[in-house]
């Protein structure tokens, strides 16, 4: 019924400043993008400060943390399609909290276990659950397949993935093991932090956006550009993957 309304208000003429919305979204994407090669690159005073501490260092630790999960735009892009359409507060904890235990979990045994996996390729897939969460918005599942995905599963496995991003990346800059554990709970920690203050960011914005007229005229524009980044970031990736 929602995808209905959305693809009627969608060809309406209305949805022109919804095309400008899309260009902001691609437009902030692409500017991330040629500021990082990586979505889940460290920049290089972080990294060579990790490169270079040993011991326990808990606040230097969540600060990196905190600032990964902040300026990281895909985490925050498939935030916002996460809570896109959820309105009351316990629902969005329990879809925020599946994404922190997923996103904590793959980041904390990753890089405890030494378990790599290419950055290109895992970056590329954190692209294609930002693709899987916007069509999970205007309904495509249940329009193109007859059936809705378990969106708690989902949301729980693209935190894995995830997870791994950033954990693939640490393993690359050859972190200290000399508290590394203290060390790594005081970065998701950190992360755990960031979320928060980037959830609040969010909340505050689309909710402003939700008690004005332009929000359903425009919803299934935002989600296309919604995918429209994440395809984008899967492309980018990707490519990068094979002229690496």
């Amino acid at each position: 019924m929602l995808s209905t309304l959305l693809g009627g208000v969608w060809r309406r003429r209305h949805a022109t400043g919804g095309y400008r919305l899309l260009w902001i979204f691609l437009g902030l994407g692409l500017f991330g993008m040629s500021a990082d090669v990586l979505a889940h690159a460290v920049a290089e005073g972080d990294k060579g400060y990790i490169q270079e501490i040993t011991g326990v260092n808990l606040i230097a630790f969540m600060y990196l943390g905190a600032k990964h999960m902040v300026t990281g735009y895909d985490h925050l892009l498939f935030l916002l399609g996460v809570i896109f359409f959820l309105y009351q507060m316990k629902h969005i904890a329990i879809y925020v909290s599946l994404f922190a235990v997923g996103h904590s979990t793959t980041m904390l045994l990753g890089v405890y276990f030494n378990i790599g996996i290419n950055s290109y390729l895992i970056d590329a897939i954190i692209g294609l659950s930002i693709v899987y969460k916007a069509l999970d918005n205007i309904g495509a599942y249940q329009r193109w397949f007859g059936f809705q995905p378990n969106t708690k599963a989902a949301t729980l496995i693209f935190g894995f993935f995830h997870g791994f991003g950033l954990s693939s990346k640490i393993i690359e800059y050859d972190i200290s093991p000399d508290g590394l554990v203290p060390n790594l709970l005081a970065f998701n920690v950190g992360v755990e932090i960031g979320q928060l203050i980037a959830l609040a960011m969010i909340l505050i914005a689309i909710s402003f956006w939700r008690k004005t007229d332009g929000f359903f005229r425009h919803a299934y524009t935002a989600n296309v550009a919604m995918m429209s980044a994440g395809f984008l970031l899967f492309g980018y990736q990707l490519t990068g993957y094979f002229v690496a």
